[in-house]
Order: C-alpha cells, then sequence, then structure tokens
C-alpha cells in the first residue's frame, strides 16, 4: 500500500471519527436539555466543554482537510465604504457616450 493511500485512510479514518464524535455531543444536549434547564450552573460548564471540544474537532478537520471555515465575528458593523455619488455620474455619463 502506498504511502500516500495509507494518508488520505488516515485523514478519512479522522474525519470519520469527528464526525461520530459530533453525533454523540447531539445525544448527550438532548439528554441533558431537560436537566439543565433546572441548573444554570451545569447548563454553562455543559455549554463551555461543548463549546471547547468543537474548537478541537474544527481545528483537526481543518489540519486533515486544509478548509478553514470563516470565525464570526459578533459587534457593530461599520459604515458601509461607498465611492463618492459623483462617481457613479460619471459612469453612466462615460457609458451613455458610448454607445
Amino acid at each position: 500500500m502506498s504511502l500516500l493511500r495509507r494518508e488520505q485512510e488516515a485523514k478519512l479514518s479522522l474525519i470519520e471519527s469527528i464526525a461520530h464524535s459530533q453525533q454523540a455531543l447531539a445525544r448527550i444536549l438532548d439528554s441533558v436539555a431537560s436537566v439543565s434547564a433546572h441548573s444554570e450552573v451545569s447548563a454553562r460548564s455543559l455549554a463551555e466543554n461543548i463549546r471547547l471540544l468543537s474548537r478541537y474537532q474544527e481545528e483537526m478537520s481543518r489540519m486533515v482537510t486544509g478548509i478553514q471555515l470563516a470565525r464570526i465575528q459578533h459587534g457593530e458593523p461599520g459604515v458601509p465604504w461607498l465611492k463618492d455619488p459623483g462617481y457613479a455620474i460619471r459612469m453612466v455619463r462615460n457609458i451613455q457616450e458610448e454607445c
């Protein structure tokens, strides 16, 4: 078996493992949902643990596939950058002159 083939099989195995882990997390969340509604502390702890585990899995997936997902950024958006209004008018006039 070639080295490239073994590398691809190892990567596939890691991705399958991450997928199984995500399914297990979903089952855990489903079963704990009713309990955590009564305990805010356990809900916070569970949320933090899941966040950390998901970040580890995301990093492993990125290393294996080379695909990086954009991070969601929170905050207030900036003012949109627009060209000056005269630019649009000049462009329209140039197009009209060409026609």
